[in-house]
């Protein structure tokens, strides 16, 4: 099945998909409707977020990814008004450096394997 997920610096070496933050989780919103993912990403830019890129992908491939960097994951049904939380994380940019210092089982090379899959599917 395909999903429309955000991503912000599409097909750069810095990008990243969209997350929304519950405590210390991290979810990644995947959308049945590409009309409904694009509506999201316009009340994201008005909340001052840069412009997202609406993306097809698989939705195995996100569930996958989410499983590998232990983020959630939910699926917004076609038609479902989904709106961003009021507070936002201000720090919108993924900084490899940060990410290998934290305490994940994750290796580089496994990340650099996922980021390829993900890109491939671009």
């Amino acid at each position: 099945m395909r999903v429309f997920v955000l991503l912000f610096n599409a097909r750069t070496e810095n990008e990243g998909i969209h997350t929304i933050q519950f405590g210390d989780r991290n979810k990644v919103l995947m959308f049945e409707s590409e009309d409904d993912a694009t509506r999201y990403g316009l009340m994201l830019e008005a909340q001052d977020f840069p412009e997202p890129t609406v993306e097809a992908i698989d939705a195995e491939e996100i569930k996958e990814f989410c499983n590998s960097v232990d983020y959630d994951w939910e699926l917004v049904p076609a038609g479902a008004l989904a709106i961003p939380p009021e507070d936002n994380v201000t720090q919108t940019e993924w900084q490899p450096e940060a990410e290998a210092k934290s305490e994940s089982d994750i290796s580089q090379s496994e990340l650099d394997s996922i980021r390829r899959r993900l890109e491939g599917l671009l």
